[in-house]
């Protein structure tokens, strides 16, 4: 629709509607600025004039009444700006968590309360307002809310898993009730409760997490699986160390990685990569001692691990596994090498010891004087309590200087029975 300007006086009052809203809106954009530049100034007269000058905002009351409760210390006087900024914002949950904090200074539980629920109505599902209510619940002593807010934060942001899973054992300690009511079915929120359990050596509860976590059928690192392993090996659990193996290999495409009756040796050919953890070969970095996967020499697959000695202080070559074995049982044990020439004093031997005990089952003769591979063979039989053997390269007598090249592989080891079945 049109409206027509003929006469000078319609013109005139066009003209003076124009002007008054132009003044209006400039009024209140002047206004609105001067309020933001008094709003920056943490200055008790700066924010009333900030809050006077743009009065339906309710960042300035927020302001104004953190003003009162964290630089005045005086929450009473903050209760006023506070409520009129959730009266103004009921949708914010920081100002309500303000309002909250205040009525908790002033040992107001009842109005405390009323503002934390509003606080996780405006906002239900954020996690860090899911972390300010669990632990104002956790002050009040309202244990079971806490622990309902701590599983939004556990099932919402992974940053936060480990200090609240901390929280959350500290209010209930029970392993069950946690899986089934807080803890969601996430691979981060379970790998936070058994990293838990694991540092408050609560061994016989990290199976019920372990459980949980596979079952998430989530991907996670592979990191997290040699960690539980070593835990499980350490605490003596090697029944479950097995179980917990074999149940990762199986999640991460490595059954090949699985020791079985016929070889419990992992990857004794090194036809594999080495995965430096669980019942594989693991490696540590020893003085004069170079480990090297070798294409170029081998036994019976396609590669062998060559171990170069150069210097003094070597008394074993860093290369071990750890051999799951049943007790009081005879085993046969089988490998191969070659040497590319060595000098020194003594040599390396393969060595067959009970990780708990140090108890040596298996020492090899010296490895010398083979410039082609020969075979190494021998049994031996596991003592009343043998459950973990360590297999490794050691060198005897340690201490003084060796130089050369040291081939092994095809390494093998089984019950008797298995063997004379083949």
């Amino acid at each position: 629709m049109q409206i027509a300007l003929h006469s000078a006086t319609r013109k005139r009052v066009a003209l003076g509607a124009a002007v008054a809203l132009s003044l209006a809106y400039m009024t209140l954009a002047g206004r609105s600025l001067l309020a933001s530049c008094f709003g920056e100034r943490v200055e008790l007269a700066s924010l009333q004039r900030a809050s006077s000058l743009d009065p339906g905002n309710a960042e300035y009351r927020d302001y104004l009444g953190r003003y009162y409760a964290l630089v005045a210390r005086d929450p009473a006087t903050a209760i006023g700006p506070y409520r009129a900024a959730v009266h103004l914002n009921p949708h914010s949950a920081r100002y309500w968590f303000d309002l909250a904090s205040a009525y908790q200074v002033l040992g107001n539980v009842k109005d405390q309360t009323s503002a934390l629920e509003h606080a996780i109505q405006a906002d239900p599902t954020t996690p860090y307002v899911a972390w300010e209510a669990a632990n104002l619940y956790l002050v009040q002593g309202q244990e079971e809310k806490a622990l309902r807010e701590f599983r939004v934060v556990l099932d919402n942001e992974p940053t936060l898993a480990d200090p609240a899973m901390q929280l959350c054992w500290r209010v209930r300690p029970d392993v069950d009730a946690l899986l089934r009511d807080v803890v969601p079915a996430r691979a981060e929120a379970d790998i936070a409760f058994l990293n838990l359990l694991m540092s408050k050596q609560e061994t016989a509860a990290t199976a019920s997490v372990w459980d949980a976590l596979i079952a998430t059928h989530q991907p996670f690192e592979m990191r997290t699986v040699f960690e539980y392993f070593r835990y499980l090996i350490l605490h003596k659990d090697v029944d479950e160390a097995l179980l917990m193996w074999r149940e990762a290999a199986d999640r991460f495409g490595l059954s090949s990685y699985v020791p079985t009756s016929r070889n419990l040796i992992v990857n004794g050919d090194f036809g594999l990569d080495v995965l430096n953890g669980g019942f594989d070969w693991q490696y540590q970095k020893q003085q004069s001692v170079t480990l090297t996967l070798d294409p170029s020499e081998f036994h019976g697959g396609h590669r062998s691990l060559l171990i170069t000695f150069d210097g003094p202080g070597v008394n074993d070559a860093g290369i071990y596994q750890f051999v799951p074995v049943q007790a009081e049982t005879t085993y046969k044990f089988s490998a191969f090498y070659k040497i590319g020439e060595m000098e020194g004093a003594g040599a390396p031997h393969f060595t067959l010891q009970d990780f708990y005990t140090q108890a040596v089952l298996y020492d090899s003769d010296e490895l010398k004087e083979a410039g082609f591979w020969k075979s190494v063979a021998g049994e031996f039989t596991t003592g009343a309590d043998s459950r973990l053997l360590l297999l490794h390269v050691r060198r005897l007598p340690e201490g003084s200087p060796i130089r050369g090249k040291l081939w092994v592989d095809d390494f093998h080891l089984a019950p008797k029975r298995e063997t004379a079945s083949k």
